[in-house]
């Protein structure tokens, strides 16, 4: 089982949006896609229709072994209306986690141990991250292979950018590894001048890390989200379906060759 993180210290970026549709065409192609809910705030949980501050069974569970029987992962699973679609929900419990667990030893590597025990029932995991750097974010990221960090192409969004980098580079010197990972720009509006030249600042400073095109405004995502359906499903076609395909197809790419193999830039979609 593929894991991959979607994560950002900025709120608003496109995190849940990125996660969902990456999960709806990974379904699409047939891939069993299990998706993460590991955010307080519960956008995933609530995007299928569950209330995050209702739920008794969610990720939260993961994080106390004692409160069985959510402890068994399998059976926090829900499925959505999309096959081969599944949900692993958040509850606003989550935040409480920092306080409960403080710097006790092991508590990075839960999910990781989680998701092992469900390792042959799903091609690909998809964590959608909490915006804050706590135990939560460290567990995401311990359990990925690959993280994908969308930002807005915004200049308020390249300083929430500028934290998560440093934030990698923590995580890397932890790890004696560096962590994989894929800057994606999005909401990009080619008609407005702050978006542009946004999307050039990050073409400057992030160049090896980026992915070489951009994820479009696309209205079609938030009537997507009402309808509790990735876009995929609802409109294959949409500009912004299309940009995520291309974002896909380069994530499932690099997994084969190295980085230097990527393609010229480009804008998919954003015309």
């Amino acid at each position: 089982m593929r894991v991959w993180t979607v994560a950002n210290q900025k709120g608003g970026v496109g995190k849940t949006t990125t996660a969902v549709t990456l999960g709806g065409l990974l379904a699409g192609r047939g891939s069993r896609v299990l998706l993460v809910d590991l955010d307080p705030q519960g956008s995933l949980t609530s995007y299928f229709g569950h209330d995050p501050d209702a739920l008794t069974h969610s990720a939260y569970a993961l994080f106390m072994p004692d409160s069985a029987p959510g402890s068994d992962v399998a059976g926090l699973i829900r499925r959505t209306s999309v096959e081969r679609l599944d949900l692993l929900p958040a509850s606003t419990a989550l935040a409480t986690l920092d306080r409960q667990l403080g710097v006790r030893e092991g508590m990075g590597l839960l999910l990781k141990q989680a998701l092992r025990r469900i390792e042959p029932d799903y091609d690909f995991a998809l964590i959608d991250c909490a915006a804050t750097l706590g135990v939560l974010m460290v567990n995401a990221l311990a359990a990925c292979e690959r993280l994908i960090v969308p930002v807005q192409t915004e200049f308020l969004a390249l300083k929430g950018l500028e934290r998560m980098m440093h934030t990698l580079n923590m995580i890397a010197r932890s790890r004696r590894e560096r962590v994989l990972h894929l800057i994606v720009p999005t909401l990009f509006d080619r008609r407005t001048r702050a978006s542009v030249e946004s999307l050039s600042a990050l073409r400057e400073r992030y160049s090896t890390a980026l992915w070489d095109a951009a994820v479009p405004v696309d209205t079609q995502f938030r009537d997507a989200a009402k309808r509790g359906m990735p876009l995929s499903v609802l409109s294959p076609a949409a500009r912004g379906v299309e940009a995520y395909a291309a974002l896909l197809d380069t994530l499932l790419g690099q997994a084969q060759a190295p980085p230097q193999s990527q393609s010229a830039v480009q804008t998919v979609g954003a015309g």
